[in-house]
Formats: C-alpha cells, sequence, structure tokens
C-alpha cells in the first residue's frame, strides 16, 4: 500500500524527501485531475491532501469520504498551519479508522 500527496509545492516536496509521491497542485482543475487519477490507482491506500486544496473540490472529496472504503483520505494542514474551524489531525485519524488513539 503507497501514500500519495496531494498539495502546494512545499508540502509535496517535503513528503517527496520521506519517499512519499505526490502531485503539485495550485487550481481547482488541477486539484480534481490529481485527485481522480489518485482515487482510481489500486496501490494507493492512503491519500494525503491539503485542507486548502481539499477545499477547491469539496464536494468531490465529501462524496468520495462517504461512499468508499479505499483508499483512505485524510486532510492535513500544509505551510500555513491549520485552518479555522477544521479538526486536529488525530481526531481526523480516529474518526477515519473508526477508534480513538491517544
Amino acid at each position: 500500500m503507497k501514500y500519495f500527496v496531494i498539495g502546494d509545492e512545499d508540502t509535496t516536496l517535503g513528503f517527496s524527501l520521506a519517499g512519499v509521491a505526490g502531485e503539485r497542485v495550485e487550481t481547482s482543475a488541477e486539484a480534481e485531475n490529481a485527485f481522480d487519477r489518485a482515487v482510481t490507482e489500486k496501490e494507493i491506500g492512503i491519500i494525503l491532501i491539503t485542507e486548502r486544496i481539499a477545499e477547491l473540490i469539496r464536494p468531490k472529496v465529501d462524496r468520495y469520504l462517504f461512499t468508499r472504503d479505499f483508499p483512505l483520505i485524510v486532510e492535513i494542514p500544509d505551510r500555513l498551519g491549520k485552518m479555522p474551524g477544521r479538526p486536529e489531525l488525530r481526531e481526523m485519524v480516529n474518526q477515519a479508522i473508526g477508534m480513538k488513539l491517544s
């Protein structure tokens, strides 16, 4: 199972240094194309997408979250930090896996 990150240049570069493939996007069209490719790739088990990029394609992300099991989609803060009103990463992971991690 592979990870894949969709985000801004700093985020994708940082994850690439850790060996995680990804795609840098700036527009909603680029985000939608990257997301569509990632969800159809059978080897990708976890898609990390920055909160700000996810907001560009919110209806698509939400529809996918509520209709499929894999890959797991996790929204992460970008270099600007957590967006106001967004849950903490731990809370999102707990919700995604259905159990509480301490």
